[in-house]
């Protein structure tokens, strides 16, 4: 073996390579990766020049090409379809904080709301991680079947009976946001539809709508509109032209977004239209008018995600049932009594108002 003193140093500005250390030491480049992976394995005096050597030459082995060969990273992968949408923040950070107290990285993608993105993303880190969390995929379900059989995966705001799942209790919100709406007088109803591809929507869509049924609600579908701020100007037009007098948004932002809109066309929220939203996210209640919206605990659906990957599995056995978690509506001023209710004396008379839509003006 070649003395230490014989290391022959990388380029200047380059990483030792496991192959510089194996030159420098005159060994085998498996010698070198046993030096840090099994070190039983060698004498001692070939371990310690090998590990001399090494730190001559200030090499680091990389700890994913290191994990390979045993199978595992400790490292998982959450992908989400905007980062910028404050919704999975929390998301984020309850799944990091979970990830490390077991032990893993967690690594972040953006798909930007689209499956072939997301797909992309999914194949050039499939040998990199021990496993994927897939928040509100954008993957047409039989894709996302076919992936979770052949990947260990957890998907959060979307089912498959192939995966295990994390969701939010949308039937239970949206009972509880017709029934708001009823109780100011509301009769015909907005949901402003998001994302053709998000299972959310067509979840939050049908408990409105199944909900509306019950409560004496009239309630029309508008978009789809992208869920973001700026779309919430089409949604407010929309929800102007439709003739109703309270609207359920897809998610926040675009709730906040056609609040925006409607006061730039001289009408009042919620004097003259009651707006909702969903998800609470950060901002929601410091914006004009405060936005009452539906809220569920995210950071405890980042947390359930990475438990649920890393429980062990067998071949066979079936994923377990989903993690539903509840919803708690958040009242706040931007929805108030139906305008007809405030007119007519003989509606008021049979509607009264009740404290709680006092107390929203």
């Amino acid at each position: 073996m070649a003395p230490s003193g014989a290391a022959r140093t990388p380029a200047r500005g380059k990483r030792a390579t496991i192959h510089d250390v194996a030159r420098a030491a005159g060994v085998a480049a498996s010698t070198v990766s046993r030096a840090f992976s099994q070190p039983d394995r060698l004498r001692a005096d070939t371990l310690d020049h090998v590990l001399a050597v090494s730190a001559e030459l200030d090499y680091r082995p990389n700890p994913i090409a290191r994990a390979l060969p045993r199978g595992k990273t400790l490292t998982l992968a959450l992908l989400v379809p905007d980062i910028t949408n404050p919704f999975f923040f929390g998301l984020i950070r309850g799944a990091g904080r979970q990830a490390d107290a077991a032990g893993y990285t967690l690594v972040l993608a953006d798909t930007r709301e689209s499956p072939d993105v997301e797909w992309k993303h999914l194949e050039r880190l499939a040998r990199g991680v021990d496993g994927f969390i897939l928040a509100s995929s954008r993957l047409p379900d039989a894709r996302l079947r076919a992936l979770a059989t052949d990947r260990s995966l957890v998907v959060i705001n979307r089912t498959i009976s192939e995966a295990p799942c994390v969701v939010v209790d949308n039937r239970q919100g949206m009972r509880q946001a017709g029934e708001h709406l009823a109780s100011l007088g509301h009769r015909r109803v907005a949901y402003l539809s998001g994302p053709p591809t998000s299972w959310s929507d067509r979840s939050r869509w049908r408990a409105l709508h199944a909900a509306a049924r019950t409560l004496g609600l009239d309630v029309v579908r508008l978009g789809p509109f992208a869920p973001t701020v700026e779309s919430g100007a089409a949604a407010a037009d929309a929800a102007l032209v439709s003739g109703v007098t309270a609207v359920v948004a897809f998610n926040d932002l675009l709730a906040i977004g056609t609040m925006r809109r409607l006061l730039g066309r001289g009408v009042v929220v919620p004097d003259d239209m009651s707006v909702m939203g969903c998800d609470d996210i950060f901002g929601a209640d410091f914006c004009h008018p405060p936005l009452t919206t539906l809220a569920a605990d995210i950071e405890s659906a980042g947390r359930a995600a990475v438990d649920l990957l890393l429980t062990p599995r067998g071949e066979n056995d079936p994923a377990p049932r989903p993690v539903v978690l509840p919803t708690q509506l958040r009242v706040r001023a931007s929805t108030g009594t139906c305008p007809t209710e405030r007119r007519s004396p003989s509606a008021a008379a049979t509607h009264p108002a009740t404290p709680s839509a006092r107390g929203n003006r």
